[in-house]
């Protein structure tokens, strides 16, 4: 009778065990497919609706970007001067139909700038492009802090020109390069960015702050200006995709002309890493508003890893100063911002701009 019973129980372990199995699978196959899920959709729906159009050769690739209906790179101006029997442009749908979603984002393969490119051709000089079949809600200036990050930077514009093109976005990149080897100052080059990319095109009215190591893994994390200041980089890898706390806004975010020059622009006083984030959260609070994010699972950002870089050591001072933003907010910003423009050039993926930020005040000597 017990070997019966022992016979029955171990039939049953070995039911469950096999139910368990099978559900571990199943698990794993939906985890599997979770990637891929929107990008067989996008191309099922793009390939029904356009099979008498001839598919661009790197629209399967997680960068890919659907093949332009018109010229490249046209500008806005010349749908004004066409001839009147043709129909103007309809405005870019508010969620652009060609997202693909959660991409597939890796920085072990090789990369090049004249990869980037072959990949596209539609970029005009100086890494501006504008949509050749609807007309843009907005025109959007993307601003790069940067200092000997070249091999970031590829990294960043292979993935980047993609995913803005499929946003239907006009915008221009600009990289603000710190000139020398003093102590580097993240958010007095954001400023001197602004300015020089309204020098540049008078008509920028969304403004993007980002840097050179973080790339989006979703594409429906739309890079456009809303309401309220926004930030884009709501759950990075580096904190396990989670916001280190209710506010931080570093990263990637977003400001609209108005909203910057309310706040004064960013300050100009924090040398080295860190706290200019803080300030600028506190300055948006300050003046009434408040920080817009995309979801957890929209707003993934992919970190390239790497050392921290020389003259770029932590702020001491970073504690003291966010402490007083409300002093400072209003003498400290775009409108006390001095430098001197060393360069630009026009590369064909991107405007470079050089500039000499000076070198940060003594520190006080200690009592």
């Amino acid at each position: 009778m017990s070997r019966l019973l022992l016979g029955v129980t171990l039939e049953r372990i070995c039911k469950a065990v096999l139910l368990l199995c099978l559900l571990h699978f199943v698990i794993i196959m939906i985890l599997y497919f979770d990637v891929y899920a929107q990008h067989l959709d996008f191309f099922s729906r793009f390939n029904g609706r356009n099979s008498s159009r001839a598919q661009s050769s790197n629209s399967s690739r997680p960068n890919g970007t659907a093949p332009s209906c018109g010229p490249a790179g046209a500008d806005p101006a010349s749908s004004a001067n066409r001839s009147g029997t043709e129909k103007p442009f309809p405005p870019c749908q508010e969620v652009p139909p060609g997202l693909v979603g959660r991409l597939l984002i890796e920085f072990s393969s090789p990369m090049s700038m004249e990869r980037v490119q072959r990949e596209n051709p539609d970029v005009r000089e100086g890494g501006k492009y504008v949509p050749p079949d609807c007309q843009p809600r907005q025109k959007v200036a993307i601003l790069i802090p940067f200092r000997h990050r070249e091999h970031h930077l590829r990294y960043w514009l292979h993935y980047l020109h993609p995913i803005l093109r499929r946003q239907k976005v006009a915008y221009g990149i600009y990289i603000i390069n710190q000139y020398g080897e003093d102590t580097f100052n993240r958010a007095k080059l954001l400023n001197v960015g602004f300015l020089e990319a309204l020098k540049d095109e008078d008509d920028y009215d969304c403004f993007i702050f980002s840097d050179v190591d973080l790339v989006p893994m979703d594409d429906r994390n739309l890079y456009r200006c809303y309401e309220q200041p926004r930030h884009f980089a709501s759950a990075m890898d580096k904190f396990s995709f989670r916001l280190p706390y209710a506010g931080y806004f570093g990263g990637v975010s977003g400001l609209s002309r108005s909203q910057f020059l309310k706040i004064n622009g960013f300050p100009n006083e924090y040398w080295g890493w860190g706290g200019e984030d803080d300030d600028i959260f506190n300055r948006i609070s300050l003046n009434g508003m408040k920080v817009s994010r995309p979801s957890g699972h929209i707003g993934r950002y992919r970190m390239i890893k790497h050392e921290r870089d020389k003259h770029n050591e932590p702020n001491p001072q970073r504690f003291t100063k966010i402490q007083n933003t409300k002093v400072t907010m209003k003498r400290d910003g775009i409108s006390s911002l001095q430098y001197q423009l060393v360069e630009v050039t026009r590369w064909p993926m991107y405007t470079n701009i050089t500039v000499d930020i000076g070198k940060p005040p003594p520190r006080p000597a200690r009592g």
